[in-house]
């Protein structure tokens, strides 16, 4: 039996979230293990890092999948690829030790969510960002961010259906950048529960709008309560951006496709 891992990144616009659902309706993980499959010539299922939501994008998936199956690297590569729609794309594969795990082996996430703040909404990137109307004030947004740096006890920004065990969760620094009418945030973390940085995110909107002031994010995380936050942020800005693992893993931290939007959070 073999180990084989592989980062994706895909456009999640026409999915139904990243896991397979009992409904009639597609998700990543069909197109995925299809793909994987066709290579394969039998049944493969694939395990993932993070389970994203409907119409949230990733630019840095990573999956594991077993087999007795003996095929190169770039078999693998190749071969998914050919078998996969044009809004999901293999960008590496490779062999992996049998102790990696793509879930219980990270130790950290990061997500990237991008801003359309503009007075008109857009054409060429709907889907892509999420638009908003109201001037946003991005300093007080920023400092309402540093709020939710370290450990804390995250249920007021879960949402009803969250399968996590513990609300727990170690938020590293969050960064906030914004270019003319592009306001890009960058949340690091151990892990996230269900709709956190899209609950959070809408409370940022609250606050930036100034509607609340900074320090309700505080009031709000010590309240553990979901009825005490803002309103649920759209998926479409929200992009897993990275998944990262223990070095032995020498696993890659980013896709070379996602370059152009990583580059906008540096400012270049």
């Amino acid at each position: 039996m073999m180990r084989v891992a592989l980062g994706l990144e895909y456009n999640g616009a026409a999915y139904y979230g990243w896991q397979s659902q009992k409904a009639d309706v597609l998700a990543v993980q069909d197109v995925v293990e299809a793909a994987v499959s066709s290579v394969a010539n039998e049944p493969t299922q694939v395990v993932c890092a993070g389970r994203t939501d409907r119409g949230v994008h990733a630019m840095s998936q990573v999956v594991h999948f077993d087999t007795e199956v003996e095929r190169s690297e770039r078999s693998w590569l190749l071969g998914a690829n050919s078998n996969l729609p044009r809004d999901v794309a293999i960008q590496w594969a490779r062999f992996i030790d049998d102790d990696f795990h793509a879930r219980y082996s990270a130790v950290a996430r990061e997500y990237l969510y991008f801003i359309d703040n503009s007075p008109t909404r857009p054409g060429l990137f709907n889907q892509h960002v999420t638009w908003h109307l109201q001037p946003l004030c991005e300093q007080k947004m920023w400092e309402a961010m540093q709020l939710l740096q370290g450990k804390h006890d995250f249920s007021s920004f879960r949402c009803a259906d969250c399968q996590a065990k513990s609300p727990v969760r170690t938020m590293l620094a969050p960064e906030l950048r914004r270019q003319g009418n592009i306001i890009v945030m960058r949340f690091r973390a151990n892990a996230f529960l269900h709709h956190m940085i899209r609950n959070i995110v809408g409370t940022l909107f609250a606050i930036g709008e100034s509607k609340q002031p900074v320090a309700w994010m505080s009031d709000v995380l010590q309240a553990k309560d979901r009825r005490q936050a803002g309103i649920t942020a759209p998926p479409h800005g929200l992009y897993l951006s990275s998944v990262q693992y223990p070095d032995k893993y020498a696993i890659p931290s980013q896709s070379h496709g996602s370059d152009f939007l990583v580059s906008i959070t540096k400012g270049s």
